[in-house]
């Protein structure tokens, strides 16, 4: 056979398209869109070589159109789950003795079917399955999954050329082992980017895989599954079942050859999580690998020598871009009593301007809420503050689930940096305000540093340049993505790793090389070329 030191192709960031009137991809996405819209899909679940459909139909409607049924998913139970096992070690064998640079072939190519036939699809199934406007769904489904291939390729190439010195007559290797087992991924309903990378993170390196999304993505992930089948993908390698978390977890972390969890969701089910494996520790094979990505409740802090305009942007995006419901989102804003009058009347203004409504009208930038318990969280707070002299609303606070789950993006200020919104994750569209003193400025970071358990992402904004260093270095442990001068979201692949401590998780950095390590398991292989052939060391010899 035939073989090389391989060099991958230098990855790029995917260049984002902006769907203007008149542009070719916005017509493909409204034929898409169209296209989806007017079937009823029958999605299967994927375990091995096959496609399993069960008599148990659950249905897929669009949050913001909740009386349209897009199809129907056949929902797993236990069964499926242990079948999913079974077929993923059936599959290990061959697949982690694959050529790395086979594995990685597959997956470049899934980049370029994301990239060019697939795009419109991928795009339209995000935007009707969770309500995401074509912007917000070209920068995750397409844009960043991509991204998340071809980085992946790159970093895993760098991985293996990684290799240690030798002495003189020594040969030192270093060889990166697939995990023993099969890995687990319970990915989330916000982006179609996590659950795609979830499962082919560990599976690029030679690990297969049992992947349960979010019901409310299923329809986006479905077609991730195509995808990854289209380009190649063995059966067996990621095998996609829809069952219960609760029943795929009983199955799955009592397994003996559970390997590891790829986990992004709710900071209180990664620690049940936790808890179970911990249970049955004693069970596995190995310890398994645990990676969390969860909850935030990420801030804004604005220095008195902030700009008016650009920090507006930065919290109407930041706060309100895809509702809200990213856990990056901007959730709590500390703004100078200096700034406020000026800051608050064109925040007001920029609201004002915002519409709502389905993603079908390419206008609205926002959308409906994921689903009717989401939508009744986050209201539950907005009526809370209604009769609370706590706080108040000065923007939004409607809300409407009629005919989908709409909330209007909602301001509240407080008087108490303590107050229920300022430390609860609502994940939708709610930005609480809280309003120093401008004299008081040194104490706001601490106070932003004990408010919730979260330490995902947070931004300063400023003109001070001392006051930027300042809050790099006070506010170091509050955020594992930190932003100067811009919105607390939007972490791009390769340029800004994306990943939280504390509650927000183990801060494993999706989009870099330091994820992809998690899911190997190191041999260090030294080759002696001239052995010694006498036990005796020079220092024993007489005098």
């Amino acid at each position: 056979m035939s073989t090389g030191f391989f060099k991958v192709p230098a990855p790029v960031n995917e260049p984002v398209l902006n769907y203007a009137p008149g542009s070719p991809e916005r017509k493909a996405l409204k034929s898409a869109i169209e296209a989806a819209r007017s079937a009823t899909a029958d999605i299967p679940m994927f375990i091995g070589r096959k496609e399993i459909h069960t008599e148990d139909k659950q249905e897929i409607r669009p949050p913001h159109d909740h009386q349209h049924v897009l199809g129907h998913y056949s929902k797993g139970d236990e069964s499926h789950v242990q079948a999913a096992i079974e077929a993923a070690l059936a599959a290990k064998p061959a697949w982690e003795d694959l050529a790395w640079e086979q594995r990685a072939a597959i997956f470049l190519k899934a980049a370029d079917l994301l990239a060019g036939p697939y795009r419109a699809r991928i795009n339209a199934a995000t935007m009707l399955g969770q309500s995401k406007n074509a912007y917000q769904a070209e920068i995750d489904a397409a844009c960043e999954m991509i991204d998340f291939l071809r980085f992946n390729v790159s970093y895993m190439s760098e991985i293996y050329a990684q290799q240690p010195g030798s002495a003189k007559g020594i040969w030192n290797r270093t060889e990166q082992r697939a995990l023993e087992g099969f890995v687990f991924a319970l990915t989330p309903f916000n982006f179609t980017a996590i659950a795609g990378n979830l499962p082919t993170a560990p599976a690029m390196m030679g690990n297969v895989v049992v992947w349960k999304p979010a019901n409310t993505q299923i329809f986006a992930a479905h077609v991730l599954m195509e995808v990854f089948r289209e380009a190649g993908l063995p059966g067996g390698v990621i095998n996609l079942i829809y069952t219960d978390g609760p029943v795929a977890g009983e199955v799955i972390f009592s397994h003996r050859e559970f390997a590891g969890i790829h986990f992004t969701g709710s900071t209180a089910v990664f620690q049940q999580i936790w808890k179970e494996i911990g249970n049955h520790i004693g069970n596995y094979r190995s310890y398994p690998r645990i990676v969390g990505e969860t909850g935030g409740k990420d801030f804004v802090l604005v220095h008195p020598s902030a700009s008016i305009n650009m920090t507006s942007t930065a919290l109407v995006r930041g706060a309100f871009e895809y509702q809200g419901q990213k856990c990056s989102a901007a959730s709590r804003a500390y703004i100078p009593k200096s700034l406020w009058p000026e800051l608050k009347k064109r925040l007001l203004e920029d609201i004002s301007s915002l519409r709502m409504g389905g993603v079908e009208d390419f206008r609205n930038f926002i959308n409906a809420v994921i689903d009717e318990k989401s939508f009744d969280k986050i209201t539950s707070y907005i009526n809370r503050v209604k009769n609370d002299p706590q706080a108040e609303i000065i923007a939004g606070g409607d809300h409407d689930k009629s005919t989908g789950y709409f909330i209007s993006p909602t301001i509240i200020q407080t008087t108490d940096p303590m107050y229920v919104t300022m430390c609860d994750e609502l994940f939708g569209p709610v930005l609480t305000v809280y309003v120093y003193e401008d004299e008081d400025f040194r104490s706001i970071p601490r106070l932003i540093d004990s408010t919730s358990i979260y330490a995902l992402t947070g931004a300063v904004i400023a003109r001070d340049r001392y006051a930027i260093e300042w809050l790099e270095k006070e506010l170091r442990h509050s955020a594992g993505n930190f932003y100067i001068n811009d919105k607390p979201t939007g972490a791009v692949v390769g340029q800004q790793p994306f990943g939280g401590s504390r509650g927000s998780g183990t801060n494993d950095k999706a989009g870099s090389m330091v994820n992809l390590l998690r899911w190997v398991s190191t041999r260090s292989i030294k080759e002696t070329f001239d052995p010694p052939v006498n036990y005796r060391y020079p220092f024993m010899e007489e005098e």
